[in-house]
Order: C-alpha cells, then structure tokens, then sequence
C-alpha cells in the first residue's frame, strides 16, 4: 500500500536528505508516461498512436519515438526505483489531458508492470511547489544542476528574482537516444552540484532515478515548471 504524501511532507523528505547527504528521486507520471508504458501491455500500438499526444512524439516534439520497447520497459523500471512517485487524482483538472489518459490508465499500466512505489504524491507537484517559498529558501542554499531541451534558458529562469539559484551546471537533454551520454556527463560532474532539476518529458522520468542512483544527490522530474515559471513573469505576476 502506498504512502501518500502532502507537498509540505514532499519539501520536508527534499529538504532531510540533502541536509543528510542521500540520495532522493522524485518523478512524476502523466498522460504522456501513461501512453508510453501502454505501448503493447495493455493497448494495441495501434491504438497508441491514434492518441494526439503519440502522434506529436513523432512529430518530434516529445523525446521520444513510437514504437520503443526499450523506452517503455526503462520506464517502467525507473519508476520501480523512484523514491517519490508523482501521480495524479483521481479526478484532476490540472492538465489538460481526456480523463481517460490519465490516473486511469496510470492504473492500469501501474497494475501491468506491478509498479507499486512506497510513496506517492500529486504528479503537479511540481506545479505547486514553485509557489512555495520554503522550496525555494531550500533550494537557495545548494548548488542547482539543470537538464532540459535549452538549459541556458531555465538557468536564467532559476537565477534571477525571486526565485535566485545558484546554478552551478547544465546539460542539453533532446531525446531519449541521449540518455546514456547525459548520465556519463553527470557523473562527471557529480562533485559540481546538490541538486539536478529536470525539465524532459517522459525522459526526466527515466534520468531522475539513474542520476540519485550514480551521484548519490537528489534528482527532482521538474516537468513544465519553467515555462510556467516564465509565463507568469510575463504576464507580470
């Protein structure tokens, strides 16, 4: 039975483990991770690609191509490793996906692959958290690596006011195929941050585990909270 955990129970496992020096990794599971681990267990790969969101995968705009037993048997054995994982109520309205890609299927596949993790929270934590200031006085006193399609963009997001980080690393993270090379260069560079935030689709959900596992830091799936971070400052919030 998993423990479900409040967003002050997430920041406060966060904040004990970097202060003790452990490893922590938290992903998150949406529509997207949902469709992936879907492919050939319980849908068709017909009609996973009939979905839109599979359908923009191949358009290149997620990471990720269909079909990719790989992708989806190393995601499904990240999310077995993850300390925290992220999953949505049963009846969200946060992300704007139909309501049959989401905690619904999360079930079905989680019951396919016996993914049963020990603690769980909402999959928007990430979201929400960027509203909390004592997530950011936390992380205001660790050295922040990021990892996303444009890392010089979030690391001016992450710098400047309020929110004021020291990001002391970034690496490019495109696609799946690139995985592998992201970790070895994280590993090289594992005595030059704390904290790896990453912002990468279905394949933060992958790193995150991988990257708490080698460097023994905490690696949090930050998902779209960049670009929400920025659309707030734009519209001048």
């Amino acid at each position: 039975m998993s423990k479900r955990l409040t967003i002050t129970q997430v920041i406060k496992r966060i904040e004990y483990d970097l202060k003790h020096r452990k490893p922590l990794s938290l992903v998150r599971i949406g529509d997207g991770e949902n469709i992936v681990l879907a492919q050939n267990s319980v849908w068709t790969m017909n009609k996973v690609m009939k979905q839109i969101w599979a359908r923009k995968a191949q358009a290149g705009q997620k990471g990720i191509s269909f079909p990719d037993m790989q992708l989806r048997n190393r995601l499904a054995g990240s999310i077995r490793k993850a300390d925290i994982v992220g999953i949505l109520p049963k009846k969200d309205r946060m992300i704007k996906a139909p309501a049959y890609l989401k905690r619904t299927l999360t079930d079905r596949v989680f019951r396919h692959f016996k993914l049963k993790p020990k603690l769980v929270c909402h999959a928007c934590v990430n979201r929400i958290v960027t509203k909390r200031r004592d997530f950011w006085s936390m992380l205001r006193k660790q050295r922040i690596l990021v990892i996303t399609s444009d890392p010089y963009a979030m690391k001016a997001i992450l710098e400047r006011s309020p929110y004021k980080l020291n990001v002391t690393a970034a690496l490019p993270l495109i696609h799946f195929q690139q995985i592998d090379w992201v970790l070895e260069r994280v590993d090289d560079m594992r005595n030059d941050f704390d904290v790896a935030l990453i912002s990468g689709g279905v394949n933060a959900v992958i790193l995150a585990p991988g990257i708490a596992k080698l460097t023994g830091k905490v690696a949090i799936d930050f998902g779209k909270a960049p670009k929400l971070m920025e659309k707030k400052k734009k519209n001048g919030h």
